[in-house]
């Protein structure tokens, strides 16, 4: 099955994380939080952890973020988690990385599972994706 949406960014807050001890690269790596509310076959909010090795002068890095979301997909209400990261050379998206975290659904989501994407139109709509079905044991029986 696949749901689709748009979201909007509602809070992106940097963390002042570093490991210790801290190694410098050429690209700066910082970490975030960040809130996201999403409209469409997939409704709710999510809560982000992200990390980025990113040169904000240039718009080149790769970004990795897990999210734990809230709401309805499809119509079935929860929640879960779900990783992406991807790279950019400035204008494009490469080495995509997109999977919900098995195990981690709960209500109508109990059970959830496969992968997704995202992307960012030309005049800045943010658009995801889910490609999900349903573990077949007793969790996540609800097709």
């Amino acid at each position: 099955m696949r749901a689709s949406g748009t979201f909007t960014v509602t809070s992106f807050v940097p963390a002042d994380l570093k490991p210790d001890p801290e190694i410098v690269t050429a690209l700066p790596v910082g970490v975030a939080t960040i809130v996201k509310s999403f409209e469409g076959e997939i409704t709710g909010r999510s809560t982000t952890l992200f990390t980025a090795a990113f040169d904000q002068a240039a718009g080149v890095g790769t970004y990795m973020a897990m999210e734990s979301f809230e709401g309805a997909v499809d119509g079935r209400e929860g929640t879960f988690n779900f990783v992406h990261s991807a790279a950019t050379s400035g204008d494009d998206r490469t080495n995509e990385f997109f999977a919900i975290a098995p195990s981690s659904g709960t209500g109508a989501l109990a059970g959830i599972r496969g992968g997704g994407g995202l992307a960012v139109d030309g005049d800045g709509i943010h658009r995801i994706w889910f490609d999900f079905d349903f573990d077949a044991g007793p969790a996540g029986g609800a097709q």
